[in-house]
């Protein structure tokens, strides 16, 4: 039997297989790398835009709204691509089960206290907390 007809006319369709999860990784891994291209020019630029600059110029700078938002979605899609992709790696690479599970946990708590504490930051001097 031909490996796509395992699976329903609507699942053929979303690309998904008999595990039901299909490419959603692979899309969502590709979708925040493009995403990432013009929100990392963005913070380099910002960053760049910084040097030099004392303590309360770069507070003013981070806590406009642009400015913030920007750098809120660099920091969500760049967590996101880090998370998946430490994923891939270690489903990948380690052949342990139980070492498997524990590092996957480990890497979505890393990604998410990373991705909390620096949302953290920028949303305080947003709100000039």
């Amino acid at each position: 039997m031909v490996a796509g007809k395992m699976s329903t006319p609507l699942g053929r369709v979303r690309g998904l297989g008999a595990a039901r999860s299909g490419t959603e990784h692979f899309w969502r891994q590709r979708l925040t790398a493009v995403a990432n291209v013009p929100l990392t020019i963005g913070f380099v630029l910002i960053v760049v835009g910084l040097l030099g600059r004392n303590h309360a110029a770069v507070v003013q700078i981070l806590g406009s709204p642009l400015v913030a938002v920007v750098m809120l979605l660099f920091i969500l899609s760049v967590t996101t691509h880090m998370r998946i992709g430490t994923q891939v790696i270690i489903e990948d690479y380690v052949h342990d089960e139980t070492a498997k599970l524990a590092l996957l946990m480990a890497n979505t708590f890393f990604t998410v206290a990373v991705g909390l504490a620096s949302a953290f930051a920028i949303l305080m001097l947003s709100f000039k907390v």
